[in-house]
This record gives C-alpha cells, structure tokens and sequence, in this order.
C-alpha cells in the first residue's frame, strides 16, 4: 500500500486536523503506531509517515560513518526535529506549533501522497510547488531523445 492523491482539508477550532481515511489505511497497515512527522528539508511542508519512512532515514543515516559530522546532522535534522504523534479515535492530530510555522499552515492543510510518506502543506505553497515540479518534470521529460514525440498535425498521432 502506499500514499497517494491529494486531500484537502482544515483544522478545526481546536487546532485538529484528521488524517484522510486512506492514509490511515497505509499507516496502520506499515505497522507504525500513530504518525511519524518532521518539517521538511528542501520544501516549506511537513514530511510524514510511519515505519517505511523511518526505515529509509535510517538508510540515509547509516551511509555515514559513526559519529561523522555529517552523519550527526543527518540524524539531528531528520530526527531530532522530529514528533511521533497520536491521532484520536477519530484520526486526528494536533500540529506542533513549530511545524505549522515551518510549513505557514494558519487553516487549510493539503495531504500529498508521496509513496512511502506523505507531506502536509499549506494549499497556496502547495499549489506553487506542483506548478514548478510540473514545469521542472517537463524539461526533464523534453530532454530525453524521444521522451516528448510531436504530435502529427493531421490525426493527432504522434510520429514515430
């Protein structure tokens, strides 16, 4: 199983927001009790998961030599930023202050399946992020011989 889609939703006057049904689904079937949350790195979103995405930071950590220095901010920044919460009975979760600031969250959330995680983003910042992957995707893809092949003006096939 795995993330996928984009939900909307909103936190609620106590600050709670729950966690869409099929990300639940995927999280209680990785065997992680409750969710495992950091501020993301490269992206004003939370990156969120369970056990897959502990497995592969630990992955990531474990490339390092013991004690490096990089190896000590590897673990600092992806784990010693990091909550476990809880959801409810009914699957929701408080955010952290912090990870509200870090992802400027103030009401509408976005869940964003990413496989083996998730990220949680304000839709404004979300919304600008897809735009410029969509856009950053598409060069890629215009860059690899035959990767984006003309369309045929009469039918409408592409050329081979």
């Amino acid at each position: 199983m795995r993330f996928l889609s984009t939900i909307s939703s909103r936190l609620d006057g106590k600050g709670r927001v729950s966690i869409p049904a099929p990300f639940r689904v995927v999280l209680e079937a990785d065997g992680y009790p409750g969710l495992f949350m950091h501020p993301a790195l490269d992206v004003p979103a939370l990156e969120c998961g369970g056990n897959r995405l502990l497995k592969e930071i630990d992955g990531l950590i474990e490339r390092f030599p013991p004690y490096s220095d990089a190896r000590d901010l590897m673990a600092t920044a992806l784990l010693g930023g990091a909550e476990h919460l809880r959801p409810d009975p009914e699957g929701r979760i408080v955010l952290p202050e912090r990870f509200k600031a870090h992802a400027g969250i103030t009401g509408a959330v976005m869940f964003v399946g990413m496989g083996d995680r998730f990220r949680i983003w304000e839709p404004e910042r979300f919304s600008a992020h897809l735009a410029e992957a969509t856009a950053r995707l598409r060069a890629v893809r215009d860059a690899i011989p035959g990767g984006n092949p003309v369309r045929s003006p009469v039918s409408g096939d592409r050329e081979t």
